[in-house]
């Protein structure tokens, strides 16, 4: 699934070098977690939030049958600079 969203991010936005995409894998679930360059953040999310809600339709019909729910969180990279 990391894959499939990078792809699908790589292609939205201007600077596809700058896409990062983490996989979290919990006892019930799985987090995406992407970053964009923050230019490109308004092209991820789309108005009202319809490009990430797509995204993460995508991931999940990629996933229906896996027996873990797979969820996409969307991060600003100031937000990945505090994690660290």
């Amino acid at each position: 699934m990391r894959e499939l969203l990078t792809f699908v991010a790589q292609s939205l936005v201007d600077h596809p070098d700058q896409v990062v995409v983490r996989e979290t894998e919990g006892p019930e679930a799985v987090i995406l977690e992407l970053s964009v360059a923050e230019e490109d953040m308004g092209k991820v999310i789309g108005k009202q939030g319809r490009i990430a809600k797509a995204i993460r339709t995508v991931v999940s019909a990629a996933t229906a049958k896996n027996s873990k729910p797979v969820f996409v969180e969307i991060h600003k990279p100031e937000d990945d600079e505090a994690q660290n």
